[in-house]
Protein backbone atom coordinates (compact mmCIF):
# COMPACT_ATOMS: atom_id res chain seq x y z
CA UNK A 1 0.00 0.00 0.00
CA UNK A 2 1.96 3.57 -0.42
CA UNK A 3 1.72 6.34 1.91
CA UNK A 4 -1.31 8.47 1.91
CA UNK A 5 -1.99 11.49 3.71
CA UNK A 6 -5.43 10.78 6.28
CA UNK A 7 -7.05 13.95 4.19
CA UNK A 8 -6.33 12.87 0.54
CA UNK A 9 -8.32 9.82 1.58
CA UNK A 10 -11.07 11.68 2.84
CA UNK A 11 -14.39 11.65 0.36
CA UNK A 12 -13.31 8.68 -1.54
CA UNK A 13 -15.89 6.17 -2.29
CA UNK A 14 -15.32 2.99 -0.62
CA UNK A 15 -15.87 0.10 -2.33
CA UNK A 16 -15.58 -3.96 -2.22
CA UNK A 17 -12.69 -5.58 -4.27
CA UNK A 18 -16.36 -6.74 -6.50
CA UNK A 19 -17.24 -3.51 -6.94
CA UNK A 20 -20.01 -2.97 -4.16
CA UNK A 21 -19.79 0.55 -3.38
CA UNK A 22 -20.29 1.22 0.53
CA UNK A 23 -20.33 5.38 0.48
CA UNK A 24 -17.74 8.08 0.91
CA UNK A 25 -15.04 8.02 3.51
CA UNK A 26 -16.25 10.47 6.25
CA UNK A 27 -13.35 10.10 9.11
CA UNK A 28 -10.49 7.50 10.29
CA UNK A 29 -10.99 6.62 13.74
CA UNK A 30 -7.77 5.41 15.67
CA UNK A 31 -6.25 4.50 19.08
CA UNK A 32 -5.43 7.69 20.41
CA UNK A 33 -2.60 6.11 23.07
CA UNK A 34 -1.05 4.05 19.65
CA UNK A 35 -2.27 5.90 16.90
CA UNK A 36 -3.06 2.65 15.37
CA UNK A 37 -6.25 3.14 12.54
CA UNK A 38 -9.08 0.87 13.45
CA UNK A 39 -11.98 2.02 11.51
CA UNK A 40 -13.30 3.99 8.34
CA UNK A 41 -16.17 5.77 9.04
CA UNK A 42 -18.47 5.76 6.45
CA UNK A 43 -20.80 9.01 5.14
CA UNK A 44 -23.51 9.07 2.80
CA UNK A 45 -23.78 5.26 3.07
CA UNK A 46 -25.66 3.59 -0.25
CA UNK A 47 -28.13 0.92 0.49
CA UNK A 48 -25.79 -2.00 0.68
CA UNK A 49 -23.85 -0.67 3.29
CA UNK A 50 -27.01 -0.57 5.28
CA UNK A 51 -27.80 -3.77 4.80
CA UNK A 52 -24.55 -5.20 6.68
CA UNK A 53 -24.47 -5.37 10.32
CA UNK A 54 -21.74 -2.97 10.35
CA UNK A 55 -21.08 -1.07 14.03
CA UNK A 56 -21.88 2.74 13.89
CA UNK A 57 -20.07 5.42 15.36
CA UNK A 58 -21.57 7.90 18.04
CA UNK A 59 -22.61 10.48 15.06
CA UNK A 60 -24.26 7.38 13.02
CA UNK A 61 -21.68 6.35 10.88
CA UNK A 62 -21.34 3.16 9.63
CA UNK A 63 -17.47 1.52 10.67
CA UNK A 64 -15.47 -0.33 8.89
CA UNK A 65 -12.59 -2.31 9.95
CA UNK A 66 -9.15 -0.94 9.09
CA UNK A 67 -7.69 -4.26 8.62
CA UNK A 68 -10.19 -4.69 5.72
CA UNK A 69 -8.62 -1.87 3.44
CA UNK A 70 -6.60 -4.22 0.56
CA UNK A 71 -5.51 -0.97 -1.34
CA UNK A 72 -6.12 3.42 -1.54
CA UNK A 73 -5.83 5.35 -5.04
CA UNK A 74 -8.82 6.47 -6.66
CA UNK A 75 -10.94 4.53 -4.21
CA UNK A 76 -10.46 2.70 -1.50
CA UNK A 77 -11.16 -0.73 -1.51
CA UNK A 78 -12.27 -3.27 1.02
CA UNK A 79 -12.48 -6.98 1.75
CA UNK A 80 -15.80 -7.57 2.06
CA UNK A 81 -15.22 -11.11 3.44
CA UNK A 82 -12.82 -9.06 6.37
CA UNK A 83 -16.02 -6.89 7.12
CA UNK A 84 -18.90 -9.64 6.96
Amino acid sequence: MTKSKSSDLLGKTVVSKSGKKFGLLGDLVFESRTGELIYLAIKTPTAFCMSLDLEKDNTNKYLIPFSAVISTGDFVIVSEEDIV
